[in-house]
Order: C-alpha cells, then structure tokens, then sequence
C-alpha cells in the first residue's frame, strides 16, 4: 500500500473562486463570504483507489496550493509554481477580464513548468446563462495547447464539476 503525493496550483485573478474550489472539494463546504487570500495556502487532499486508476490499496494524496490572485499592480510570485504536477487556472465566467487572462497565466506556468498538466476553469458558471457561457467557452478554446487536459464550467456554491474537474487533473498526473 503506497501514498503517492503530488503538487498542484491554483491560479487566476482575484475573486474568481480560487479558495472557494479547493473547500468545496477538500472540505465538502461553500460559503459566500469573501475572504482574500494573501501569499499562498496549503490543503491536503487523499484520493482513494476507487475515485482513481491506481493499484488497489493505493492512495493519492493532493497538495493544493491556492495562490492569491493577481492584480494589476502585483504578478503572483512564480517560486510558487516551482515543482507543480499540475494546475487549474480559474477565471469567473461572468467577468470577462478574468477570462482574457487566462492566456497570461497559462504562459506563465508553461514557462515555469512545460511538463505539467493543466486545467482551465470557467468558474461561477451558475451566475450566468448557459448560452452565454457556451460562447465565452468557445471563444476561449484551449485545443490547441498540449498541457491543457480539460476545461470545465464549474460552480463552487452548487458544486457542478468541481470533483470532476480535480480528479481528472489528478488522473492526468498520474498517468504523465
């Protein structure tokens, strides 16, 4: 029986739900109380066989930095990505500035970290209408990009793909 323990980020501007994902998937829980992130904070995560391609017994641990989100005065520290197996990189799909970004912060980690495997999240998709999220999804295809593994439209407050979304990060991990 093996623990198998990897590093993941999660980046994007500030406000889009960065901290929000991780205690929705780590703690089972949602508030929507908004508490800044300064620096960087550390959850653990432990996966068992059953939610993952692993032998049985086995056990996946995820170390989920959450990095506090840019702003325009102050690009996030990029030590912080030094290591990472993998990324979400998170946008709020109701405010298209944060979405444009996404291609900043990709190109960051790719610099960083050519290796690692990366998904991309239109988070918030609950405040906005689903056609409208289906053309900001469409007109920010990330196909062409090799690292990208999937790209989810996900909701913190009612969960939707949240799980899906860190297990199929985790899944691609382990299978690079």
């Amino acid at each position: 029986m093996a623990t198998v323990s990897k590093k993941i980020c999660l980046v994007g501007d500030f406000s889009v739900g960065k901290t929000s994902l991780i205690r929705r998937f780590v703690d089972r829980q949602f508030s929507d109380q908004y508490l800044s992130t300064v620096g960087v904070k550390i959850s653990k995560k432990l996966i068992d066989s059953t939610s993952l391609k692993l032998p049985e017994g086995d056990k996946f641990q995820l170390m989920v930095w959450d990095i506090e989100g840019r702003t325009d005065y102050k690009p996030i520290d990029v030590s912080y990505l030094r290591g990472a197996s993998g990324i979400i990189i998170v946008s709020d799909s109701s405010r298209m500035e944060t979405v444009e970004n996404l291609d900043r912060h990709l190109q960051m980690f790719q610099q960083v970290n050519p290796k690692g495997s990366v998904v991309i999240a239109f988070n918030k998709a609950d405040l906005i209408e689903p056609s409208m999220l289906t053309k900001v999804m469409g007109l920010h295809s990330f196909a062409h990009e090799s690292q990208v593994v999937a790209t989810y439209a996900t909701s913190a407050k009612t969960g939707d793909n949240v799980d899906k979304m860190f297990l199929e990060l985790s899944q691609s991990i382990l299978n690079g």
